[in-house]
């Protein structure tokens, strides 16, 4: 089993120098690809969750070297389990992406740009997920941040690259200080193996420990987009491509939620900063959902609503037990599957109308059922209906707190139960202004299309949706590809099934927890008869 722990790093990795070496030629070979390697990483990370939960931790000694002094990659059940979600999200949204691609006839730069640096970025996702040191999970980020400097401004509009500078700037800022917390860190304790870092925290003076607690946790609160360090995610996430929205919604800031969970479990189990870390989450639920509420553009909405359920999951981590730490996990997973799901639908959204504007919107629920539906039920799963994975995981979440029962915890829940009720309040106020209200003056259906008058087009619309540079009315008639309906009606379907599979999935978070919070079995793992 150790022998597959690198797969989901190595593979993507050879499959983009195979798509580059073959060039923007043979398109079907290069989707085959593409899909066949992140199927057979799905597989992979499958067969590791179900080993892991099994067997405890497995480890990879990259080239035979020990863990001290070489690279090693963990599997165990927190890591895999987010490794098995995300796999199974990056092939959905590929064959988004792929169907997409199609249907505009963009074959060449999505074949030759966007597919290599996708799978540069899943290898990042992956490597961050199993790194079993501190500076391969540099490497991680630096690997995932690179794909995603590509995506976000992949079609060179004005926007993409506005958006995409910005995030630039705050991705390099966060990754030096990175560095340098990594530079304090080997200096205070000779090591970046997590395992070794576990042992040698304790014997360090409590100052320094602080010190490096501290600087770490910025790093992934930025990552993370943990308020205050969350104000570049509404402006740059909404201007990229919609695959690439996506995946980034979905992954990317869960990256850094997993990162704190395994920092604070591991290195810092003692629990200075638990009430830093409540504030946090409480301020991170509230400022995001009020943000949320404020908007009118379905994307900006759902950002914002990714910020503020971060929330809940630094609200699990905070609680520093092992109940709240399950429904971290819980929640994380769940949240992956339905926030990507909720943007590729929004990417739909905007390619039959042109836009994602409410003010604009109208009477989709009678132009596209099918697309109603999509939105609504993971909508509603986000929200917290019950009995949906949504409802379930913030349950969870709540009782740890009442379990906790200190005052800050309270507080956190009482945020929580508002944050979950004005979630339900900002997109049910979507659900109606962009499906259910008849259509604004200006986009009216006729005969199965839209009529719509553009105020100030910008010419940046996806291909074949109405874009117009003056106050004219245009008809559009794009039709959506099957295998964009069918991607995205699959990851609905994987967020329901968290519902119906709620029972061994939390089971499975709650062992993930208890593995963390032990710690033994992740150093013995690691470190075997060198400790």
């Amino acid at each position: 089993m150790e022998a597959l722990i690198p797969v989901p790093v190595v593979l993507p990795l050879l499959a983009v120098g195979l798509k580059l070496a073959i060039g923007s030629r043979l398109r079907k070979l290069q989707a085959l690809i593409s899909v066949g390697t992140l199927a057979v990483v799905l597989v992979v990370s499958l067969i590791l969750l179900w080993a892991a939960d099994q067997d405890g931790p497995l480890v990879a000694h990259i080239g035979g070297w020990s863990a001290q002094i070489g690279i090693a990659l963990v599997a165990d059940r927190l890591s895999t389990l987010m490794l098995a979600v995300s796999s199974a999200v990056t092939l959905c949204v590929m064959i988004y992406s792929l169907s997409q691609s199609w249907a505009d006839q963009d074959y060449k730069a999505s074949l030759s740009i966007f597919h290599p640096a996708y799978l540069i970025m899943v290898a990042g996702v992956s490597d961050a997920f199993l790194s079993g040191d501190l500076f391969n999970l540099f490497v991680g980020f630096e690997m995932l941040l690179g794909g995603s400097y590509v995506l976000l401004t992949f079609g060179g509009t004005e926007s993409r690259i506005r958006a995409g500078a910005t995030y630039t700037v705050v991705g390099l800022a966060s990754s030096l200080l990175f560095l340098v917390a990594i530079a304090v860190t080997y200096g205070a304790t000779g090591t970046v193996s997590m395992a070794q870092l576990a042992e040698r925290f304790a014997v360090l003076p409590e100052h320094i420990r602080l010190l490096i607690e501290l600087m770490l946790l910025l790093v992934f609160a930025v990552k993370a987009a943990i308020f205050p360090m969350s104000a570049w995610l509404p402006d740059s996430y909404p201007t990229a491509p919609a695959p690439a929205t996506a995946l980034f919604a979905g992954l990317l800031t869960k990256v850094g939620v997993y990162s704190i969970i395994r920092l604070e479990a591991l290195l810092f189990p003692w629990g200075p900063v638990s009430n830093l870390l409540m504030w946090a989450a409480l301020l991170t639920m509230l400022v995001g959902v009020l943000g949320a509420v404020a908007q009118s553009d379905i994307k900006r909405m759902l950002s914002f609503t990714l910020v503020s359920h971060i929330g809940y999951m630094v609200f699990g981590v905070a609680l520093f037990s092992a109940q709240g730490m399950a429904g971290a996990v819980f929640y994380v997973a769940h949240h992956i599957t339905v926030q990507t799901s909720l943007f590729l639908v929004t990417g739909m959204i905007e390619r039959r109308t042109g836009t994602t504007s409410l003010d604009r919107l109208g009477g989709l629920a009678k132009l596209s059922p099918v697309i109603a539906v999509l939105f609504f039920v993971p909508a509603m799963n986000l929200a917290g209906i019950p009995p949906l994975s949504g409802f379930l995981g913030k349950l969870g979440l709540i009782q740890a707190g009442v379990a906790d029962g200190s005052p800050m915890a309270m507080i956190l829940v009482a945020g929580g139960l508002v944050t979950s009720l004005l979630t339900l309040y900002a997109v049910a106020t979507t659900w109606n202004k962009a499906f259910w209200r008849v259509p604004p003056e200006g986009m009216v259906t006729e005969g199965g299309t839209v009529l719509e008058t553009q105020e100030n087009g910008d010419g940046e619309g996806p291909k074949g949706a109405p874009v117009t540079n003056g106050n004219e009315a245009i008809v559009t008639s794009v039709t959506l590809p099957k295998l964009m309906f069918a991607s995205t009606a699959a990851l609905v379907a994987l967020a329901l099934s968290f519902t119906v599979l709620a029972g061994p999935l939390h089971a499975l978070s709650e062992r993930a927890a208890e593995e963390l919070l032990a710690r033994e079995p992740y150093i013995s793992a690691v470190l075997g008869g060198g400790r």
